[in-house]
């Protein structure tokens, strides 16, 4: 057996994996869970009640978690002119126009975010083989097509995180560090929880958060009672 499993499966003795904690329990079962070496990521899922393959019912957007992500998060921005030197002295990690698509057109994938203005949209839009699957592509919704680049630079290195739902219904969003203090980390829980009630779609019908879990990048997951997610 591999350390990493003996040491998931030691985590697993430590608490009742069936159970359905409150919000600031469970952070603090996985923060306690989280003993690797490096500063792991606590990742949230939720298990929404909606139907991904309608699209009334695909549930996306951006969140600024209170806390930011602990993580440097790699910009590339598709911009010209002004909008691009902007984007450049607000701290954007890559900034181009075609020259910047014909990189990652090369496989150049070194970033979490990449935003557009409006008017590189017709070239950004044929990179999507390789920006698609990975989640990047720019979108209206999520902020990441904007006249303003720089101001959505500075909102996602400041702890804006995008989210959606996968197939399955399922949304995933990192709420920080395990070396965050409990409270910031459930702020960051609660400011999610908040922006995916008000996206809520007005056909999903039945429960809206059908099954919550939280985790830490190597331990296991810990069930959150959906109707007590705060506490």
């Amino acid at each position: 057996m591999s350390k990493k499993g003996k040491r998931y499966n030691d985590a697993l003795t430590k608490y009742d994996s069936q159970h359905h904690h409150g919000g600031q329990e469970s952070i603090e079962i996985v923060r306690s869970l989280a003993q690797a070496k490096f500063d792991e990521t606590i990742d949230l899922v939720i298990r929404l009640g909606v139907d991904p393959r309608k699209s009334e019912e695909m549930v996306r957007g951006t969140v600024a978690l209170p806390s930011g992500t602990g993580k440097n998060v790699k910009v590339a921005v598709f911009a010209q002119g002004e909008a691009a030197t902007a984007a450049k002295e607000a701290g954007a990690d890559y900034v181009g126009a075609d020259d910047l698509a014909a990189e990652v057109e090369g496989g150049m994938l070194d970033f979490d975010v990449a935003i557009s203005t409006p008017d590189m949209m017709p070239t950004v839009g044929k990179l999507g083989r390789a920006l698609g699957p990975r989640g990047l592509m720019p979108n209206p919704k999520s902020g990441t097509v904007t006249d303003d680049p720089a101001k959505a630079v500075q909102d996602f290195k400041g702890g804006k995180v995008e989210f959606r739902t996968d197939r399955y219904g399922n949304v995933q969003v990192p709420i920080g560090k395990a070396s965050f203090e409990i409270s910031s980390l459930v702020a960051n829980l609660n400011a999610v929880v908040e922006e995916l009630e008000r996206l809520k779609p007005s056909s999903s019908k039945g429960r809206y958060f059908k099954k919550v879990s939280i985790s830490s990048t190597m331990g296991p997951s810990v069930l959150i009672d959906p109707q007590n997610l705060g506490a």
